[in-house]
């Protein structure tokens, strides 16, 4: 019976300690020192505007470990010794490990900002994050944003829920446009305006400015203003934390380096999740990727390989999803910011400009590669299945309402967006092919 540990308890590590005790009678440990329990990191904007509270977040009782045999260490790991298969913990204590497994996560970047390790400035990843957050906007009346990412976004919901006047500084000329098409990209500016948050496009922090108290009180931007504030929220992206790593030998390049069987170059060392890095992507795929369900995905493919069984790490089709203040957000597949030559983009958008499908698809054989749902929630499996079986364009929209989620609650668009497709690309007929197969014709 080999013992397993775990150093990290988000998705990816919890995950593979679940799947290792379905696999058979391994000794599991998980190390952590950020919580007790393994929590729903998404759900921390919740806590904060009073949705949920922290015992809400948690997916299992408390209970749950003891009885499914997986060991709950809270502490923090001060060193690995990869030939004694021997981890140090802060407090004193050692650990002696067969296969060790590396789900560490990720930490919010900084780029060196004068002013940056002020109090008031912070991040927002991690549960203490969220403490630190209740503590810094007690008395704050404004705040300033830095980095117009997902979590940037909801940190921005965070404080207007309540009543913090919030200015959002966006380095791009466009909110996310690294990633949003022009389109989509302009709705969430304008929604975003519309919720009365203060958007400085190409704008970035040059400074961060202390107050007499030795607090943050002002940023400067690259513009020269100067913006009084008492909290500044650095939400500039993340990177893979790779520290523990490095001291004890896995090679890293920005992530730890994994190979198919999501092993490091030292032997029983495995990384899975936010700080795992694969030497060999697939086409199309970021050799890190930074998200919940490929976190999941590692962890449940690991699982078997240290039971036993290898496998080898196969992430599928690309999806995401997240939440823009009030617009949902889903995309599936290949929908770059700027679609690549050979490729066609089609986009719709409700007059009311907070829906909005883009489909993209090959030129040359009229294939499906990839959708965007902006206000419109869409069936995982549907497009997923899509894609996967490289579906003609014409029959997915001639089909969409299969995708629809949930249509008995909202108001449908299909034939709104079957018209705006027919107008695009006449020479597809849409109209004419879905009524003949809806009357048995073909």
């Amino acid at each position: 019976m080999a013992h397993i540990v775990i150093i990290g308890n988000g998705i990816a590590g919890i995950t593979c300690a679940r799947h290792v005790r379905k696999q058979g009678d391994d000794q599991i440990t998980v190390i952590s020192s950020e919580t007790e329990h393994f929590f729903s990191r998404t759900a921390l904007m919740y806590i904060y505007m009073g949705h949920m509270k922290y015992e809400h977040t948690k997916p299992y009782e408390d209970w749950f470990w003891e009885k499914n045999r997986i060991d709950l260490v809270f502490d923090f790991v001060t060193g690995v010794e990869a030939k004694e298969k021997s981890i140090q913990l802060k407090s004193g204590k050692k650990i002696k490990y067969d296969k060790l497994v590396l789900a560490t996560g990720s930490q919010p970047n900084k780029f060196g900002w004068t002013g940056q390790d002020l109090p008031g400035v912070q991040g927002l990843y991690s549960y203490q994050d969220l403490e630190t957050l209740e503590k810094n906007t007690g008395a704050c009346q404004r705040a300033v944003i830095v980095g117009g990412g997902l979590i940037g976004i909801e940190l921005a919901e965070m404080l207007a829920s309540r009543k913090i006047s919030v200015t959002f500084l966006v380095r791009e000329k466009s909110f996310w446009d690294l990633v949003l098409p022009a389109e989509e990209s302009a709705m969430i500016n304008r929604h975003i305006v519309e919720h009365h948050i203060d958007l400085r496009l190409n704008t970035e922090l040059k400074e961060i400015k202390a107050g007499p108290d030795g607090k943050a009180s002002a940023v400067i931007t690259s513009a020269g203003e100067e913006i009084s504030c008492q909290v500044v929220g650095l939400t500039a992206g993340v990177h893979a934390n790779v520290g523990l790593a490095k001291s004890f030998g896995v090679e890293t390049n920005r992530g730890i380096l994994v190979d198919d069987l999501l092993q490091t170059n030292l032997p029983d060392v495995y990384a899975i999740g936010d700080c795992a890095e694969l030497r060999n992507p697939l086409p199309h795929r970021k050799a890190t990727e930074q998200v919940w369900y490929t976190g999941r995905m590692m962890g449940e493919t690991l699982a078997l390989t240290l039971s036993g069984k290898p496998t080898r790490y196969v992430p599928g089709i690309w999806f995401n999803s997240a939440k823009f203040l009030d617009i949902e957000y889903q995309t599936y597949g290949s929908v770059p910011a700027i679609a690549s030559d050979g490729v066609d983009s089609f986009w719709w958008e409700h007059p009311a400009g907070k829906k909005g499908i883009r489909i993209n698809f090959d030129q040359a054989t009229g294939t499906v590669l990839g959708m965007n749902a902006m206000g419109i929630r869409q069936r995982h499996e549907v497009w997923d299945s899509w894609i996967r079986q490289k579906t003609k364009v014409d029959r997915v929209i001639n089909e969409l309402e299969k995708a629809n989620f949930d249509p008995e609650f909202f108001d449908t668009c299909e034939q709104e967006i079957r018209a705006a497709f027919s107008t695009q690309f006449p020479y597809f007929e849409i109209e004419k092919k879905r009524k003949k197969k809806l009357f048995g014709i073909f």
